[in-house]
Order: structure tokens, then sequence, then C-alpha cells
């Protein structure tokens, strides 16, 4: 079995945390860390976008396993070390790595979670396994602009922004702006506006075959794909969703979803 280990470099307890895995897994499993890991421990890494192996151990947060997925050269599980603050996805206590890591070796179960693809006026941007914001380019300006489901529109809104999240973003970004908590086993999308001019808004879900379109009507915007990539888009832009292909994989743990949900946000 080859595990690869990537960890959140600007954080000395993940990368120690890291470097103690790789001791551990010596003799009992091939090992490989991404370039930026490695460098920080001295050795010798590969980039992440060439980084192949049977399963993902990542020592960070949320943001670190969001980061990792963007970046795969193709799905891979993964299973979090959590060093960060809630752990949503990252889901492992420091003090249970090791023995989480152990386990692996005897085989494990996997989790599918749906991505959504992204395309700017059919130009492609990174895959969302949260969610995609957009949001006014200027801080307290309102942003005006469509939504449209399998071209039928929704409504024309006046608002910060919207998120349109996978059920498995759900419990991120979508939940504080009031939007529904949704198993990820259920095949459907969120389209969440943030703080509308308008009393009768409120959260759509809407089934994962469908294409979601939103079209912006006036002034620059800027669109964040899971927190690491982003970008303007401009007037009369169509930021179009819909289901990707491919899906991530996770690690499927002790604690079932309803479980996190209660620990982790009550």
């Amino acid at each position: 079995m080859q595990i690869g280990i990537i960890s959140r470099c600007d954080n000395k307890e993940a990368t120690e945390l890291a470097a103690e895995i790789g001791r551990f897994l010596n003799g009992r499993a091939q090992t490989v860390f991404d370039d930026e890991t490695a460098h920080a421990l001295g050795q010798k890494g590969v980039p992440l976008k060439a980084l192949d192996a049977d399963v993902v151990v990542t020592v960070g947060g949320d943001g670190t396993i969001l980061r990792v997925l963007q970046n795969l050269p193709h799905p891979i599980p993964i299973v979090g070390i959590n060093v960060g603050k809630v752990g949503f996805l990252a889901d492992v206590n420091p003090e249970r790595a090791l023995s989480v890591v152990k386990s692996l070796l005897d085989g494990f179960r996997v989790s599918t979670h749906s991505r959504l693809a992204i395309s700017v006026n059919d130009r492609c941007l990174p895959s969302a396994t949260n969610e995609a914001v957009i949001v006014t380019s200027r801080p307290a300006k309102i942003l005006e602009y469509s939504v449209q489901v399998d071209d039928h529109e929704v409504d024309v809104l006046r608002a910060d922004g919207v998120i349109v999240a996978t059920p498995t973003g759900s419990t991120a970004y979508a939940m504080s702006a009031g939007g529904p908590i949704v198993d990820p086993q259920v095949n459907a999308f969120l389209i969440v506006p943030l703080a509308p001019h308008k009393l009768s808004i409120r959260p759509w879900v809407v089934h994962d075959k469908s294409t979601i379109v939103i079209k912006i009507r006036e002034k620059d915007a800027a669109i964040v794909v899971d927190g690491q990539h982003s970008e303007t888009v401009h007037k009369n832009d169509e930021i179009r969703f819909y289901k990707d292909l491919e899906q991530s994989l996770f690690v499927l743990g002790e604690q079932s979803f309803f479980e996190k949900v209660q620990m982790k946000l009550r």
C-alpha cells in the first residue's frame, strides 16, 4: 500500500505530526510526501498535482483537505487529521492519528461525495467539493444577478451574493448563511442567496441533475471556489454549475454524518 502524507506547512504542529506519521509507517507501507511538506521536513517529495497513492492522509484542517482535492490528479480517498478548528471534513483528533493510520493498513471503506463542476462563459474552473461563493468585488455594495435552473428563471435578486453548494458544503458557509443541513448522500445542490433585499427569498434545494446558471447583471463580482480559487467575473458573465463526473472520496470514519453534526455544530 502507498500512503500520501500532506500537511499544512505553515503550522508547526501539523508538520511535526506529518513527520511522526511518516516515521510510524516506515517499514509498514510505502509513503510519499507532497513537495511542500517534504521541503519543510528536509526530504524529497512530489508535486501535489502528480501525487499518486492508495490513500492520502492530510494533517491540517478542512482547508487543507479542500486544497488537496482541488490539486490531486485524480480522486484518491482522503482521511483528515484535524489540527484546525471545527474539522468537519478533517475529523480525526491528533491523539488518534497513529491508530487511525495503522487501521488503514488493514483496509478501509470509502464514502463518495458529489462535486460541482463550474464554468464561466464555458471556461472551466476548478470543481467544488463544498461550494462556490459569488460576492460583490467591493464591500458594502449590492450585486444584482439572475438565477436559472434548467433554463427556467427562478428569480432576479439584489443581494450581497449567492452560494451554490453541495450537500457536503451544506454544513459550511451555506449553513452560516441560513441554508439547510443536507445529508451528503442526498442527490441535490443548494442555492443560498446572501442577505437578499427581498422578504420572500429563501434557499433552494434542486436535484443534482439540474444545471444552475447565475448571470451577473451589473458590476464586477468575485467567485471563490472552496476558499481556494478566486477570480473576477463581470457584467453579463454566465456562471454555470452542474454535477461533476468525478467525486470526492473520503475514508469512512467511525462517526455518522448526524453524529458529527451533533458534536461539531452544536
